[in-house]
């Protein structure tokens, strides 16, 4: 494996679409820091999967909302690692339920690590990118961050508000060489869907998907792996990874 000289944070790498990505990523030769919150076990184990096979990853624990814990995880990676080159927001967590039923302190903690958290690693890490002029960030948002979604509406609210600040960042940033992208899974098998939904359940969201699957977290793993080509002539852009789930 031949390493790069590129360095890349992935929060919330440790499981589902965040170890796919961290794994395609560090097969790809990059430099991988992988953020965990409480899946110390889960990040240890990947990073040390990975080393063993000739990559380099490390794990670094913070809660992305706090900008303490941010600001000392980036210290810590750019101490070891070095500068970050590519930034991939992934961390993130769900909620379920009526509008009518969740509390000002469930809002808070979701909107905090699906948006806040985006907003402080992005503003920790765009100095060395403008400085030096070149840096990639992809943020993970979801189909129902377009659509919104029954049921969902505080996850769906936190994952719009991510794609506009990406919009919006990427027009902030162009002239300084930055490209800003998001990637929207749809339906993805992951171990919180299916904690989620029983069998008949999932059965029933197959037959919604065109394409005839559920998606799977290498599917959004590959694309994240596109956007990072340095011949990827793409930004400000929304892509969706979801079988022709939203067409």
């Amino acid at each position: 494996m031949h390493l790069k000289n590129e360095v890349v944070l992935v929060t919330g790498g440790s499981r589902g679409i965040g170890a796919a990505i961290v794994k395609q990523l560090a097969y790809e030769g990059y430099r991988v820091a992988v953020n965990f919150n409480h899946s110390k076990q889960m990040a240890y184990n990947l990073c040390k999967e990975i080393c063993n096979e000739g990559g380099e990853a490390i794990p670094y624990k913070a809660d992305i909302s706090s900008v303490i814990e941010v600001n000392n995880m980036f210290d810590e990676i750019e101490s070891q690692l070095g500068h970050i080159d590519i930034l991939i927001n992934n961390a993130g967590i769900s909620s379920r339920g009526l509008i009518t039923d969740i509390s000002e302190a469930e809002w808070d903690k979701v909107i905090n690590t699906n948006l806040k958290g985006a907003f402080l690693s992005c503003k920790r890490a765009l100095p060395y990118m403008i400085n030096k002029k070149s840096g990639k960030i992809i943020n993970i948002s979801s189909v129902w961050g377009i659509t919104g979604a029954s049921y969902e509406s505080l996850y769906a609210t936190a994952k719009g508000g991510l794609i506009t600040f990406s919009k919006s960042l990427a027009k902030e940033l162009v002239l300084s060489g930055i490209m800003v992208n998001v990637v929207a899974p749809g339906p993805i098998e992951t171990d919180l869907l299916n904690s989620e939904l029983d069998k008949g359940e999932k059965e029933s969201l197959v037959e919604e998907i065109p394409l005839g699957r559920l998606g799977r977290p290498e599917d959004v793993a590959l694309i994240c792996s596109y956007l990072l080509n340095e011949k990827a002539f793409i930004t400000g852009q929304v892509i969706t990874v979801d079988g022709g789930y939203i067409i």
